[in-house]
C-alpha cells in the first residue's frame, strides 16, 4: 500500500489545516493508519492513529496533540484526515502517514509550517 500525505502549507499561530493521507494499491480500508511528524533537528514523533473496519474508532493521540487534533478515515474514499486545531509554532514539521505498525516506508510528506 502506497500512501500519499498532501495539504500541508503555512498557517499562523492559532489556525487549523486539514491533511489527507490516500492510498493507491493494496486493501487500505483493512489497515490502521497513523501519522507522524519530523520537525527541524528533532526524531520523528508519533502525533496520531486510528484503527479499521470495526476499529474505526479507535482513535489515538500523542500527548502534544490530545485535545487539538482529530484523525478520522473515510472508507468509501480510502482516504484519512487529520484535522488540526489550535496550531502552535512547535506542530511546524513534515507530516507523513503511514499503514501501522509503521514498517519504514514513509512516502513523501506534506509540509506544515506555523509562524507567530
Amino acid at each position: 500500500v502506497q500512501l500519499q500525505a498532501s495539504g500541508g502549507g503555512l498557517v499562523q499561530a492559532g489556525g487549523s489545516l486539514r491533511l489527507s493521507c490516500v492510498a493507491s494499491g493494496g486493501i487500505f480500508r483493512l489497515k490502521a493508519v497513523g501519522w507522524y511528524r519530523q520537525s527541524p533537528g528533532k526524531q520523528r514523533e508519533y502525533v496520531a492513529s486510528i484503527g479499521a473496519g470495526t476499529g474505526i474508532r479507535d482513535t489515538r493521540y500523542g500527548d502534544s496533540v490530545k485535545g487539538r487534533f482529530t484523525i478520522s478515515r473515510d472508507s468509501a474514499s480510502d482516504t484519512v484526515y487529520l484535522q488540526m486545531n489550535k496550531l502552535k509554532l512547535e506542530d511546524t514539521g513534515v507530516y507523513y502517514c503511514t499503514t501501522m505498525p509503521p514498517n519504514g516506508s514513509w512516502g513523501r510528506g506534506t509540509l506544515v509550517t506555523v509562524s507567530s
